[in-house]
């Protein structure tokens, strides 16, 4: 039996999904599981977004890790639900601006593609098929619910950033550049 996670190991066991399962391939696309997260990552960094925006962005996809449904491939005929699988581990010591942009990060690809018809020629074919699975487009009673939540712009944010890390060649830093600010954004939730 593992010890529960607490503030003091949460960051560590995150580093620890990057080292152990980082490599796996991501969903078809030309980037492993970890450079796609640490390319998101790495370009909110540059486009100097503020820490919680780039934790997000960083652990967007930690799901497919997490989730007891196993992670996703192209022959999947049913949706594995790994947004949720990731907001479950991370609700307890993030914001909830982290863990919606965690939780919604699908249902924001879903609600952009109702949205804005242009954002889907962004997609790859592995977001195409993962988007059909999801639901597709929004239908307009799910666009209205969804643009209520008060976390929307940042979660649109995170999406964008999700579909732009899927480059073969971009050099990122790895998770531990990264794993202060992650600490930083779990101690200002918890009240260090």
């Amino acid at each position: 039996m593992t010890a529960p996670l607490t503030r003091d190991t949460i960051v560590a066991f995150l580093g620890d999904i990057f080292e152990r399962c980082g490599h796996e391939e991501y969903l078809g696309e030309p980037v492993t599981m970890a450079e796609h997260m640490l390319q998101g990552a790495t370009i909110a960094e540059e486009q100097g977004l503020p820490e919680d925006i780039i934790v997000a962005a960083l652990l967007h996809d930690i799901g497919h890790f997490t989730s007891e449904f196993g992670t996703f491939s192209m022959e999947d005929t049913e949706d594995r639900f790994h947004e949720e699988a990731g907001a479950r581990v991370l609700s307890e010591f993030f914001p909830s601006v982290v863990t919606d942009c965690v939780r919604y990060h699908v249902a924001a690809k879903r609600y952009l593609c109702a949205t804005k018809p242009s954002y889907f020629d962004r997609l790859s074919d592995a977001s195409i098929h993962s988007l059909n699975l999801q639901g597709g487009p929004m239908s307009d009673a799910e666009v209205t619910a969804f643009a209520k939540n008060p976390n929307l712009d940042k979660i649109i944010q995170v999406r964008y950033l999700d579909e732009a890390g899927k480059h073969p060649t971009m050099k990122t830093p790895d998770y531990w550049h990264f794993a202060p600010m992650v600490q930083r954004i779990v101690d200002q939730h918890l009240g260090a």
